[in-house]
């Protein structure tokens, strides 16, 4: 729970989401959050697609939520 914390990235590699513009910004916004390096951060994914085409008025949208 405590990598993220502990480990350094090497500049314009990515190997990690933690090194993502979007972690580095949700950061800099909640300090206190970043403060306790045991707190957990989600990711959501959606996707909406059209099963049948564009006749049909139905659509799936599978929700991904990842650790």
């Amino acid at each position: 729970m405590t990598w993220h914390q502990s480990h350094h990235a090497v500049d314009g590699v990515m190997v990690h989401p933690f090194n993502g513009e979007a972690w580095k910004h949700f950061n800099s916004v909640h300090p206190h959050f970043l403060a306790e390096s045991r707190n957990v951060r989600l990711g959501l994914c959606t996707d909406g697609f059209n099963p049948f085409r564009t006749a049909a008025p139905y659509s799936c949208w599978p929700v991904i939520l990842t650790v």
